[in-house]
This record gives C-alpha cells, sequence and structure tokens, in this order.
C-alpha cells in the first residue's frame, strides 16, 4: 500500500511539473502582451472596420487612452468633441472589446482636461485651486468629475498628481498649478478625496509622477530630465502615507533621472526605483504604468528594444505609448516585446507577474 500511494504521488508530481512546463503558445503570449499595452488612436468615431478594434481583438489590449486634441495641431479633433460623441466612442470600444478595456483620459482639472467646456463638460478647477477650499468642497468638485467620467464610459483616470511644489521655475508641474501645494499633509489630504471619489464611481485612480517630479527644472516630452541635485525624499512622503492608508490601484512612473537612486537608469527604466524602492520599501501592490514612453526623454536615448526590455524588467506592469507625440505600430510593437521574451531578455515570469496584477485591478473594480 505504502508503495502504491509513492507511485501515485511520483505519478502526480511528474503530472504537476510537465503541466508547469508546457509552453504557452504565441498567439497566447502576444494577448498576454496586449493586455501590458495601454495606447493611443486617431479617431472620434469607430467602426468594426477601424485599425483601433482590429488591435484590440487581435490582442485583447488591456487599455487606451483618449486625447481631445492632436498634440502637433491643437486645431484637429482626435478622440473627444462632445459628451455625445465620447458616451458613442467608448460604448462602441467595449462593445467591439472580448476583455476587460481601460479606457483612461488625463482629466486632472485646469489646463490638463480632455473633457472641456467648449465640449459641454463641466469645468474641474486645478489641483492648486481646489486646495484652497475645504474638504467638503473638494469633495464636491471630485465627486462631480469622477460621475462625468462614468457617465461617459472613462474608467481610468491618470490623476490625482501627487507631486510636490517644490521648485518655482518647473514649467510643467509647478507652472501649470497641477500639484496641490509643496506640503506633502496637502498633498495627501486632497489626493485622497480625488481617488475616493473616483472609486465610488468605479474609476481607477493613477497616482503620478514617481518618484516625484516637482523639483524638475525640466519637461520630459521634451528631453532628458536629471533631478539628481532637487530631488529629496520628502516626494516619496505622499506614496508612503497614500500606499499605506488606503487602496492605490496604479501608479505612474516618470521619465526623470535620479543619480542618487539609479547611477545609469531614468526611473522608468530603472528596477532600483520601481521594484526595490517602489514595491519592496514602499510597499506597492498594484500596477505600475509607464507615463508615455514616446516622450524625447525615453525615446531619445534608447532603441525600442530597450525600452521594452528595460522598463518591463525594472517591474513596469502597463506600458503606455500614447501616439501623440509620434507614432508607433502596434504590431511591431508586440512583435518586438515578443522577440525580447523569445531571445530571453524579458523572463516569462515579468509578464505572468504583470498579466495577474492586472486581473486582480478587473475583479477589484468589477470590469467585465
Amino acid at each position: 500500500m505504502k508503495l502504491f500511494i509513492l507511485s501515485l504521488l511520483f505519478v502526480i508530481n511528474v503530472l504537476n511539473l510537465s503541466a508547469s512546463q508546457n509552453p504557452i503558445d504565441d498567439e497566447t503570449l502576444k494577448k498576454m502582451i496586449g493586455k501590458m499595452l495601454i495606447i493611443g488612436f486617431e479617431d472620434e468615431y469607430i467602426d468594426e472596420n477601424s485599425k483601433i478594434v482590429s488591435l484590440i481583438n487581435r490582442y485583447e489590449l488591456g487599455g487606451v487612452i483618449l486625447f481631445d486634441r492632436f498634440y502637433n495641431d491643437k486645431t484637429k479633433i482626435k478622440n473627444i468633441s462632445s459628451a455625445k460623441q465620447l458616451k458613442q466612442l467608448t460604448l462602441k470600444l467595449q462593445s467591439f472589446a472580448k476583455k476587460p478595456l481601460l479606457i483612461s483620459v488625463d482629466q486632472e482639472g485646469g489646463r490638463v482636461a480632455r473633457l472641456k467646456p467648449k465640449y459641454g463638460f463641466e469645468a474641474t478647477p486645478s489641483a492648486k485651486a481646489v486646495s484652497q477650499n475645504d474638504e467638503y468642497m473638494s469633495k464636491h468638485i471630485y465627486n462631480a468629475l469622477a460621475k462625468t467620467l462614468r457617465q461617459n464610459g472613462i474608467n481610468c483616470n491618470f490623476a490625482p498628481v501627487v507631486d510636490l511644489a517644490l521648485n518655482p521655475n518647473n514649467k510643467v508641474i509647478y507652472g501649470l498649478n497641477r500639484s496641490y501645494g509643496a506640503a506633502s499633509s496637502e498633498v495627501i489630504k486632497y489626493a485622497k478625496i480625488f481617488m475616493d471619489s473616483l472609486e465610488n464611481e468605479g474609476v481607477v485612480s493613477v497616482l503620478k509622477h514617481f518618484p516625484g517630479h516637482g523639483s524638475s527644472l525640466g519637461d520630459s516630452h521634451e528631453g532628458y530630465v536629471d533631478i539628481s541635485k532637487t530631488w529629496s525624499e520628502a516626494e516619496l512622503e505622499p506614496y508612503r502615507e497614500l500606499i499605506k492608508s488606503s487602496k492605490v490601484p496604479m501608479i505612474m512612473s516618470a521619465h526623470v533621472y535620479n543619480s542618487k537612486l539609479d547611477e545609469k537608469y531614468p526611473a522608468t527604466l530603472s528596477y532600483n526605483v520601481n521594484t526595490k524602492l517602489l514595491r519592496q520599501e514602499l510597499g506597492f501592490k498594484g500596477i505600475l504604468v509607464s507615463d508615455d514612453l514616446q516622450m524625447k526623454a525615453i525615446l531619445s536615448h534608447y532603441s525600442l528594444e530597450e525600452i521594452v526590455a528595460l522598463s518591463i524588467n525594472s517591474g513596469v506592469d502597463m506600458l503606455l505609448f500614447a501616439n501623440q507625440l509620434t507614432t508607433q505600430d502596434i504590431d511591431a510593437l508586440v512583435d518586438v516585446i515578443f522577440q525580447e521574451i523569445k531571445n530571453g531578455n524579458i523572463p516569462m515570469d515579468r509578464i505572468e507577474e504583470s498579466n495577474a496584477r492586472i486581473e486582480q485591478l478587473y475583479k477589484t473594480y468589477k470590469f467585465k
């Protein structure tokens, strides 16, 4: 009897080992890659023949990002022109998606808002303006915004900004009134209100820009940004406290270089920043999404192969290609990531790990 049991256990172990070593077929792997992508596209209206629809179906894309206008031609409508049009677009996107699809925007308020009053949407004040209100009024402002997003089919908002307003010469954060203030306590308070409003409406919030963009002098849209001499530990406080005190579903990385944290790579490509600091030290368990990987701070210094391998290996779970600053062919992008995996430059367990985090987000927010 003992011999029979030992033999049975041996057979079970062999079967389990064989199952775990079964290779993932190429089509499944490309869909796992697709789930890790958030991409921009050019259409205001879509149908079954649209390029974005074929990509959603072919790769089961993780998400899309919507813009009201083209970056290089502000007179030209891209994805948003009215509430009626936006609702129709998001309904179509979800109807064509076989799997859950994140439909995201940058709707911070103030200067950074894709749903603008001129398209019929209610204006949202900037972070700086919100911080001059009490908590009751701030909740009213963000509750209204979150409801508008949900009603128009947006289920992911790249906000709130938790950068500290530390540098008056900073044009991209301080200059655009995107920060709640220089004190981390104020930033934490108002960011939490924003996050709670979004969560109550089933919209995913995204803290940005990790590990801090508020002390920088440059704009990573335009080129390399070195914060080594200006960054301080205080810029981590909003992340540390929000991760400890509340559910943080997503965080966005910044394309900033900080030799104090990594002597070689900017944050988006840095294992030291994204895994050792964010996950191991700060305890973040959610999804890390890159800032737009077509920004010059990244694209001008690294090849596409380096960008995807370094970012994924650093701990980034979802790669953002907004297709605003330039255009990335998505079939080619998937093929590059696929080959990097096949070549052993990206370990398969990183793909599985990121896919598991994305699946957990779907379950938490009951996306279908």
